[in-house]
């Protein structure tokens, strides 16, 4: 029975899409990690919970479906603060870390979406003498 479930669990990480924008910090990776700790030996591994196994694999194939963005479409794809799924995904991939500016320019349009001050209206840290 165990084989059948590291099958099962293998289709589901050659399955599971990879950001590459997100090198150490993707989720697809992070899970084929788990799978190979969890089933060091392959098919002949002895799972102690075949129940939390199973429930464990049933969530993870669920997640990777999209059964849940299926049955609870968005109206809109932003989230609370207004920040668009692509400039999420800027923010997140780790890209956005090349220059000061473009730093600057996403703090202050953030700052501006959360603060009833400008930024301009903000006073700069005095330099520590």
């Amino acid at each position: 029975m165990s084989a059948t479930r590291y099958r099962r669990f293998l289709k589901l990480c050659e399955e599971w899409p990879k950001d590459e924008t997100k090198k150490g910090r993707d989720l697809g990776t992070f899970l084929r990690q788990r799978v190979a700790s969890a089933f060091r030996e392959g098919e002949n591994t002895q799972i102690s919970d075949p129940e939390k196994c199973d429930q464990m694999y049933e969530s993870l194939a669920q997640i990777n479906g999209n059964i849940y963005r299926q049955r609870f479409p968005r109206v809109r794809d932003t989230s609370f603060t207004g920040v668009t799924v692509e400039e999420c995904r800027l923010l997140l991939s780790g890209t956005m870390q090349n220059t000061d500016e473009e730093k600057k320019g996403l703090w202050k349009s953030l700052m501006q979406r959360f603060s009833s001050k400008s930024p301009e209206d903000i006073p700069e840290k005095p330099a520590e003498k």
